[in-house]
């Protein structure tokens, strides 16, 4: 050893001595070495970890004597590693690896919740991409969540939520005042008729538009319901302003969908409904100027702070911002 080797360098050549002190290093003196063989470079270490340079040195002995080998050899000009330092450099980069891994396995124990969710859904929501993604996810995540789905009619689908007969659901919007959302996803509607309207036949040749349809009445949905979220729906009025023939009264998609079979009214639904509902007697047609839809994750703000619920909704965000970039419709910033 040169004679402008430091106190360290010294203290390390004695450490294999029997008198040395083997108990096991602690993470934070580990974390101090990598940072230390990182730089290679005691002054420039102890500034990445903003202690003193005499301290980190004292460290890095303590640690020294713990593990019973010397880690670095110092001069006055250059700090390199021992063939010990070198050969655990990796061993302790997997042990700190090792260690985070532990904590997020504990946090994510932490976080894990159970219980019984119940879920409403209109029409088929539950089975769209973006529903079976936060479904799927909640399961992974919160494996002690027991979920029921439950179908709900258009009559009852705001009511249970806010009554809480369900914990959450999946609707369709406006919400009306007293509940909270999360915007899931943006979906293209698409007009649903009777197969024998000439109307289905012509738009296998170009997209309809919404004034080929002003004379079509649309079905219409049980009294009690907000008109704006119906009128929505039927595009009531017009772009021109025209206001809406109202046709039958249905309370549930299968009810509409026999209406429709039957040539007494229109529909218009999202696009999905092509691969979900095909039924005999009815026929789906791109109109141009018909406006999206975006489908909602709802719950009441009596119910969002319970523990099903809380989980629910971290889920649904943390899904709907990890497709964000893909999606035509950015989520609401109710949580």
């Amino acid at each position: 050893m040169s004679a402008g080797r430091s106190v360290e360098g010294t203290v390390a050549t004695r450490i294999g001595a029997p008198a040395a002190s083997h108990r096991d290093p602690t993470t934070h003196l580990l974390r101090l070495f990598l940072t230390v063989a990182d730089e290679l470079h005691f002054g420039r270490a102890a500034a990445r970890l903003y202690i003193t340079q005499s301290a980190l040195s004292r460290q890095i002995r303590t640690l020294e004597q713990h593990l019973g080998v010397a880690l670095f050899e110092r001069d006055s000009r250059t700090v390199s590693l021992t063939p010990a330092g070198r050969d655990l450099l990796p061993r302790c980069r997997a042990a700190l690896e090792a260690m985070a891994q532990v904590r997020r396995a504990a946090a994510s124990h932490r976080r894990r919740v159970g219980g019984q969710l119940v879920l409403g859904a209109i029409g088929a929501e539950a089975s769209m991409p973006y529903a079976h993604a936060v479904l799927t996810e909640l399961r992974g995540r919160h494996p002690d969540i027991t979920v029921t789905v439950r179908s709900l009619g258009f009559a009852a689908q705001f009511r249970s939520v806010i009554c809480g007969e369900v914990d959450a659901a999946f609707l369709w919007p406006p919400l009306p005042t007293g509940l909270q959302g999360l915007a899931l996803s943006t979906e293209r509607r698409v007009v649903c008729l009777s197969a024998d309207d000439p109307l289905a036949r012509s738009s296998r040749r170009s997209p309809l538009r919404l004034a080929r349809l002003a004379r079509h009445p649309v079905a219409d949905v049980p009294a009690g319901l907000p008109r704006v979220w119906w009128d929505g729906w039927a595009v009531n009025p017009r772009p021109d302003g025209t206001a809406v023939r109202l046709g039958p009264v249905v309370d549930d998609i299968e009810a509409m969908l026999h209406t429709v079979a039957r040539g007494q009214a229109i529909a218009f639904v999202p696009a999905a409904f092509r691969r979900l509902y095909p039924r005999p007697g009815v026929s789906y047609a791109d109109v141009s100027d018909l406006p999206p839809v975006t489908a909602v994750l709802a719950w009441s703000p009596a119910r969002r702070d319970l523990p099903v619920v809380a989980g629910l909704r971290q889920v649904a965000h943390d899904v709907v911002h990890a497709h964000a970039p893909a999606s035509t419709g950015g989520p609401s910033r109710a949580r």
